[in-house]
């Protein structure tokens, strides 16, 4: 295990790949860890120098106190880039991932090369929706969320096709610490770029999901509408589309950034 001390915060990461490749960013979803990026870390490191880590409150990041902000989670990363000397990299990010990777795209052009958003929004749920969520799992722990949150996740199609890798997914939200996670939660429940879309001058890819309730296609539609330029690609998948969709999913973002 590799870890860098960024921001006051203790940051889990990997990086595989030759080191003259071009670097590849990937920034898990909300209950995740940065194993999520399997299938495309495994398939791409040929290409590029990979680079996953976990958000805090995530995986083997350091949990502290919340609530946390979308703006803390970039500079993050940006720290992590910082402290490994690298100066710039594409960025994929998931979910909270991708709310991350639109601060960045915001406020830190001169940080990226290429942009994918993935299964986003630049404003994702509503403050009654977070609300509840927090709550339940303050007073159930996470797993008394955790098979509603699969539901949202995968499609009935892949849970009933994929028994094994939907069980995995869901051990690691399980097991997602529950005041890390809390703390993101207010991170995502309080951003909202819908504003500053027009900002981004980033090449960017956005992926939806076509039957993904947490952040339905027209908020990734949304995204890349305001985008200047921006490219869009709709995948046969749920919440979770570079699993569900894993080969589509791996050939749009290899034929964007090699593009």
């Amino acid at each position: 295990m590799a870890f860098i001390e960024t921001r006051g915060a203790r940051i889990h990461y990997a990086i595989e790949g030759v080191d003259s490749a071009p670097v590849l960013a990937f920034s898990n979803s909300l209950g995740t860890n940065y194993s999520m990026w399997d299938p495309q870390a495994h398939e791409l490191r040929k290409k590029f120098r990979i680079l996953r880590y976990d958000t805090r409150g995530h995986g083997e990041s350091a949990v502290l106190p919340g609530p946390d902000a979308i703006e803390q989670l970039g500079n993050d990363f940006l720290g992590l880039l910082d402290e490994l000397h690298l100066g710039t990299a594409h960025f994929c990010g998931l979910s909270m991932g991708g709310m991350i990777g639109m601060w960045l795209g915001i406020h830190v052009p001169s940080r990226l090369h290429k942009l994918v958003l993935c299964n986003t929004g630049a404003k994702i749920g509503t403050e009654e929706s977070w609300r509840s969520r927090i709550e339940a799992v303050q007073k159930g722990g996470m797993k008394s969320i955790a098979s509603g949150v699969m539901e949202r996740w995968f499609t009935a199609t892949f849970r009933a096709n994929e028994p094994a890798t939907v069980a995995r997914i869901q051990k690691i939200l399980e097991e997602t610490d529950p005041e890390g996670y809390v703390a993101c939660c207010a991170a995502v429940r309080d951003y909202d770029c819908r504003e500053q879309l027009q900002k981004i001058s980033t090449q960017t890819l956005v992926i939806t999901g076509a039957h993904d309730p947490a952040t339905p296609p027209g908020d990734g539609r949304f995204v890349a509408a305001h985008i200047p330029g921006a490219k869009h690609a709709e995948l046969n998948a749920a919440h979770l589309s570079n699993i569900e969709d894993g080969a589509r999913f791996t050939g749009e973002l290899v034929a964007f950034l090699s593009s």
